[in-house]
């Protein structure tokens, strides 16, 4: 029995500042796509890393305080808008939105995405 059939499933689904502490991010983003109902929304949300802001980060001397090792339970993956977008493709989500949030868009500090599964 999957856990869609035990837990039921959702018009909405949403994943909160998750994906980037995940070693398998594939496989979260299908376990993803099998939450919400047929047609349903999946909104995920994730710090935005896109070539911009590390150029402002590296730029500023901000990096190793940023990226740091020494971090407890921190982040170990960093997205951009564009590789969010690609793994909700590969996970079989369509109608993919993606907006920076916080900031100035090239200074964001947040994305959003918005996908719906087929259905």
């Amino acid at each position: 029995m999957t856990k869609a059939l035990r837990h039921g499933r959702f018009p909405v689904v949403t994943s909160r500042e998750v994906v980037e502490h995940v070693s398998a991010p594939r496989h979260d983003a299908a376990t993803l796509l099998d939450r919400p109902e047929p047609g349903g929304t999946v909104i995920v949300s994730t710090p935005d890393h896109g070539y911009w802001k590390t150029l402002a980060m590296a730029l500023t001397g901000k990096m190793d305080a940023h990226f740091t090792a020494l971090w407890d339970h921190g982040p170990i993956k960093f997205w951009s808008i564009r590789t969010l977008g690609e793994l909700l493709r590969e996970a079989g989500f369509v109608d993919i939105r993606r907006e920076r949030v916080g900031r100035i868009p090239v200074l964001a500090k947040s994305m959003i995405a918005v996908a719906r599964r087929p259905g």
